[in-house]
């Protein structure tokens, strides 16, 4: 089976998050431009030279450009943009599952940078940076005027360093300043434990260990619980922002038997590439529960919505993120890669989840604890500016709160996907129609 490597992720990242290379380039038979495009790169040529001359201060040439060019991209849609060389690197350490950082995954709205979600263990995560907030300050200087990317790269440095963060948060009635120390951001792609008769899987990102690491739980829970006593697995998705594509595709294969896990379609109406299951379920056929919220996206929502429509799992939670892109990574040799939106991505039942989401079996909301009341945490796809129509958007748009509590205790979501697999749920609703009856194969 053929297995492409593509780009996956919810918005630009200071963590483990959704990026990977492609191999391959554009084709040589594109579209030539025509003498009207040929036109207008004069006028970009001869507005740059006037820049360089007569703006009030010496400009940088480096910058003109790479700005002018991320203006192009960013303008297609919030995922498309290009990396300079040192940016590219740092896209390739990520995708190891281990890079330097603060361990924020961060988006830019209302000039703004908007913290999509802290990861796990991490120094933002420990300082006290919540999903939804607002970076406005980095060490003083102003947020408002800088790119996102200028603004991620501000907050990068050594090892060991303090940046002091001045953030908005909802709720807050002034701004709230934290002192986060980078450090090298491990990310372990899969946590796992055993809660009596079920295992629990969490997978944090989609990096080169993720399937790996999934394995190794699988394996471990095995040993620890007796096949006959195991009443089922819990694979949890929530805040999962995505990552790489060939990861998504060996996750769900570890769960079927056979099947279409997903498909990718380009421009080109015979660019369409199939990703199928090989034999072999890796948990024997077990029950299982797939749980995703507002931050579960991209390569998350590829293997919940191929588990859910291949009717091996039951889906539980809220709407999804509704990230339904692919992004290819074209590498420009020293010159860094272009990061562009090249195909669309589709469910084996054949469904686009673009600006609209995985839509739960099961939907169980997740109350607010106190402190977070009246905040908006919803995520989603639909509410990004400029981001591709999906031909099954609709109306009401894509993405729910993005909030999972650090105590199992308080979590209704993972409580009720226990109560499932113990046979102890009795809500009609469940199973929500006889094709989706998976616990009881």
């Amino acid at each position: 089976m053929m297995r492409k490597l593509s780009l996956l992720f919810a918005g630009a990242l200071m963590g483990a998050s959704a990026m990977s290379l492609v191999h391959g380039a554009p084709s040589s038979t594109a579209n030539a431009a025509g003498s009207e495009t040929y036109k207008q790169l004069a006028i970009f040529g001869d507005i740059f030279e006037r820049v360089r001359a007569q703006y009030v201060t010496p400009p940088d040439d480096k910058s003109l450009v790479e700005n002018a060019i991320n203006g192009m991209l960013t303008s297609l849609d919030p995922h498309s943009s290009y990396m300079n060389a040192e940016e590219a690197q740092d896209m390739r350490v990520q995708t190891k599952g281990e890079f330097g950082g603060l361990g924020i995954e961060v988006t830019m709205e209302n000039d703004l940078v908007k913290v999509i979600t802290p990861i796990d263990d991490t120094p933002a995560a420990k300082a006290g940076v919540l999903a939804g907030d607002y970076i406005a300050k980095i060490d003083g200087e102003e947020v408002r005027g800088l790119s996102l990317n200028d603004a991620v790269e501000k907050m990068r440095g050594l090892v060991n360093t303090p940046i002091k963060l001045t953030i908005l948060r909802q709720g807050a009635d002034k701004p709230i300043e934290l002192t986060v120390v980078r450090d090298i951001i491990k990310v372990k792609a899969v946590k796992f434990r055993v809660e009596n008769d079920i295992g629990y899987m969490k997978i944090t990102s989609f990096t080169e260990k993720t399937y790996d690491d999934l394995e190794n739980a699988i394996d471990t829970i095995k040993k620890q619980v007796p096949n006959d006593k195991l009443k089922g697995y819990v694979l949890d998705l929530r805040l999962n922002p995505g990552g790489l594509l060939d990861q998504a595709v060996s996750v769900s294969d570890a769960f079927l038997d056979r099947g279409e896990i997903v498909s990718t379609r380009g421009r080109d109406p015979k660019d369409v590439t199939r990703f199928d299951a090989r034999p072999g379920d890796d948990i024997g056929a077990k029950p299982l529960i797939v749980l995703v919220n507002g931050g579960s996206a991209s390569a998350s929502e590829i293997v919940a919505g191929a588990l859910q429509d291949l009717r091996r799992a039951t889906v539980v939670g809220t709407q999804s993120f509704g990230k339904g892109s692919v992004q290819t990574i074209i590498p420009l040799g020293e010159n860094g890669a272009l990061r562009l939106t090249t195909a669309l991505y589709y469910t084996p039942s054949g469904k686009s989840i673009q600006g609209k989401g995985i839509t739960p079996d099961i939907k169980v909301d997740q109350p607010l604890p106190p402190e977070l009341q009246g905040r908006d945490l919803t995520r989603g796809e639909s509410d990004l500016k400029g981001h591709i129509k999906g031909a099954d958007e609709g109306t009401t748009g894509s993405g729910s709160a993005a909030y999972v509590p650090p105590d199992p205790k308080d979590d209704l979501q993972l409580i009720y996907a226990e109560q499932l697999l113990r046979g102890q749920k009795t809500d009609p609703a469940f199973p929500p129609n006889p094709d989706k009856a998976v616990l009881n194969q």
